[in-house]
Formats: C-alpha cells, structure tokens, sequence
C-alpha cells in the first residue's frame, strides 16, 4: 500500500445463488461464427468444451492481463523518469552511477506518480482495446452501460456494499495472523506526507485504483472468459487471477488474504451485469482497511 510505511517494510497495494451475466452474452461485433452461436446460447457454453479450447481461452485471458499490466508499468516509469529528470534539470540519460542522488521525498513522489500513471493508462487501454473490438457495444462489454435490470434487489446490494468491509478487515487481518505475516502492526502514514499527499493518496485507493484494475479483471479479462466458458469460470479464474497478482513480500499470505473480495467481485459483475457495484465495493474495502489499520487500537 503506497505511503503506508511499517518498521521494515513497505506495504504495496490495498487492494450463493447465481444467475448468468445477459449483458455479457452478447456476440462479439467482429467475432467469429462460433463465438456469437456460444453466445446465442450462454447456458449450452458451460462444460460444452474440451480441454484444449478452455485452457486457450484461460490463456488469452492471462496473457492480455500480464501485457497490459506490463506495458501500463513500463511506460508509467519511463514517463515518470523522464518527466521528473527533466523538471529538475537532470539528464534523463545518464548512467545509473552518475545520476545524482534527488532524495527520499522526491523518490517517494515519483513512486506514486508511477502507481497514478500506471492506473491511468491502464484504464485507458482497456476502454481502446474494448472500443476498438466492438465501438457500438464496448461499454456492454466491459459492464459499464444501464441496459439491463439490475440481477439484484437494491436492497440486498445495499447490505453487501454496507457490511462487506466488517467481514474483509475480519478475513485479512485474521489470516495475516495464522500465516504469520503481521499485516498492519505498527502501521503509520509515511512522515513525508502532507494532507495534500494523504488526500491524494486516498483518492487513488479508493478511487482510481478500483476502477482501473476491475476494468481490466472484471471487464476485460472477465470478457474473454465468459463469452467462450460462461460465468462460473469466469468468476473463478479472474478471481484467482486478481488474488495473485498481489503476491507481495508477505509471500500467499496477502492473496489468501484478497480471495474472497476478488469471488466477491466476480459474483457481483456475475448477478448484476454491471461493474460499477464492484468498482463502488473495491473502493469501499480499500478504505475500511485502511482506515481500521491506522486507527489507534
């Protein structure tokens, strides 16, 4: 989690009935025949293929992920570096061992101008990729159009955004416990941060962060496996996907810690065909976290 700081370590990243997904079964504008027949039929698709189709869907699924994440990473730090070098009068290129040393609160921003830049461009590769594969109907693939009914009554969704964070900060602060990980003990907002730097900070917890990272593993990615494996696999591989791409210093422990948020997610895109009740309870557990982690106890 950017900002936060503990005595040793840095900590990166905060991040049932079930009825299938109608917003997602509609045919790819510029897909094959076989896929808009699948998706003529989203209840014939689940268990209808073999091995080799589901692992090729699973893959594609995994490898836009990886390419995405990497080029949003890649291009936020050369952006960052260069921009930063050039606004203090530093040749950008330089070899390591002549750069001069800019210092710890400089490395801090441009540490977070990297996690904001990345997020950035993230989200604008989804929403391209998704325009560019379908330009009429790409906000109904990655779940952001009203179309469709709600797949839950407002009252129960209600009730989930309210009393999920109570059961998160529960699941992750307990299994931070059982594996040994020592999850938030001794956590403090780091000293270089203004209140202008916390605001920020917290806008892009909960905010920006959510957004940027469900498009991609519950718009995109969620996308790609359903409209070829339907929505339990869906569901179950994106949530998986989603826990271990935050394996971290404290090794399984912080994706153990995530999983049931990211089956939590899934199910929501799943029974609502919409994104933005994930979006709204990523950014809600993000905060609850954090605010239970820095409240003295």
């Amino acid at each position: 989690m950017a900002g936060l700081t503990t005595g040793k370590t840095n900590i990166e990243g905060i991040g049932p009935v079930l009825k299938p997904d109608h917003a997602a079964t509609m045919p790819e504008a510029m897909g094959d025949p076989a896929s808009v027949a699948a998706d003529a039929h989203p209840r014939d698709r689940t268990g209808a293929h073999g091995l080799g189709p589901t692992l090729l869907a699973l893959g594609r699924m995994v490898a836009f992920g990886i390419v995405c994440l990497g080029v949003a990473s890649l291009a936020a730090l050369g952006i960052v570096r260069v921009g930063f070098d050039l606004w203090y009068g530093i040749d950008p290129f330089l070899p390591t061992a002549r750069r001069p040393f800019v210092g710890v609160v400089q490395l801090a921003h441009r540490a977070f101008a990297v996690d904001v830049l990345r997020q950035v461009l993230l989200a604008s590769m989804v929403i391209a990729w998704a325009w560019r594969r379908d330009r009429s109907g790409w906000r109904r693939r990655l779940a952001l159009d009203r179309e469709k009914a709600n797949g839950l009554r407002p009252v129960v969704l209600l009730s989930i955004l309210l009393f999920w964070p109570v059961l998160h900060i529960a699941w992750v602060t307990g299994t931070a416990e059982l594996m040994g990980g020592g999850f938030g003990r001794g956590l403090r907002l780091s000293p270089f941060m203004d209140r202008t730097a916390v605001v920020a900070w917290l806008a892009y917890l909960t905010i920006l962060a959510p957004l940027a990272e469900e498009l991609l593993v519950r718009g995109e990615m969620y996308h790609l496996v359903n409209r070829t494996l339907g929505a339990v696999w869906a569901v179950s591989a994106t949530a998986l996907v989603f826990a271990l791409a935050h394996i971290s210093s404290f090794g399984l422990a912080r994706p153990i810690s995530l999983l049931p948020l990211a089956f939590a997610l899934g199910l929501l895109r799943w029974r609502t065909g919409r994104l933005w009740p994930g979006i709204a309870l990523h950014g809600w557990s993000n905060l609850a976290l954090v605010v239970y982690l820095l409240w003295p106890h």
